[in-house]
């Protein structure tokens, strides 16, 4: 079995890491979604790093872009959005690397982002429904009625927590991560020599 945690390894990790965690600071809401809803491309490098590296290292990136952003700006979400992010991003970077893995081939690649897209935007969909939106909801003490009202002003078939999620959650990610996924495309080409020289 190939070696993982090499010094050439540890070294990408650590840049992509910081990488990731400075775009996590360039964040910004698109209108299909209440401005609470940001969207960032942090998961870029460790996209990146999960098809040139492997699923270990691509998780390893992650844990490495949350504490960094960490330092660079403090949580304003008791830690909440800090763990959905790495919870959903892992879920997409580790995803895609272990699809990748079986088939590095473009057409592989290709499998690798959709699936890790698909597969991302259903989880964030089933953990805001769960655990993030009840956790704000306590925290903030915001009626869930309120951040309902959010989503239905944006669209008017919004009626509750469900629809929100339907409506206003499972794009958002699934725009994100197609963002990330063609940025991806266009730059591992370029990237990837660097990487595994």
């Amino acid at each position: 079995m190939k070696k993982v945690l090499t010094v050439k390894n540890i070294t990408m990790i650590a840049v992509l890491g910081a990488l990731g965690a400075v775009l996590m600071l360039f964040d910004f809401p698109i209108m299909i979604a209440p401005g609470f809803y940001k969207l960032d491309l942090g998961d870029l490098p460790c996209l990146i790093g999960a098809f040139a590296l492997g699923p270990v290292p691509a998780l390893l990136i992650q844990v490495v872009k949350i504490l960094i952003k960490l330092l660079l700006k403090p949580t304003s979400t008791a830690f909440v959005g800090e763990i959905a992010a790495f919870i959903f991003s892992s879920v997409y970077c580790v995803s895609a690397s272990l699809v990748y893995q079986a088939d590095r081939t473009k057409k592989g690649a290709m499998k690798a982002l959709i699936v890790a897209s698909v597969l991302m935007s259903v989880f964030a969909a089933f953990g805001n429904y769960a655990f993030i939106i009840p956790a704000y909801v306590n925290m903030y003490h915001m009626p869930l009625e309120a951040i309902v009202a959010m989503g239905t002003k944006i669209f008017p078939v919004i009626h509750d927590k469900f629809s929100f999620v339907l409506c206003c959650v499972l794009p958002f990610n699934l725009v994100k991560a197609i963002i990330v996924d063609v940025l991806t495309i266009i730059l591992y080409k370029h990237i990837s020599p660097l990487l595994k020289r």
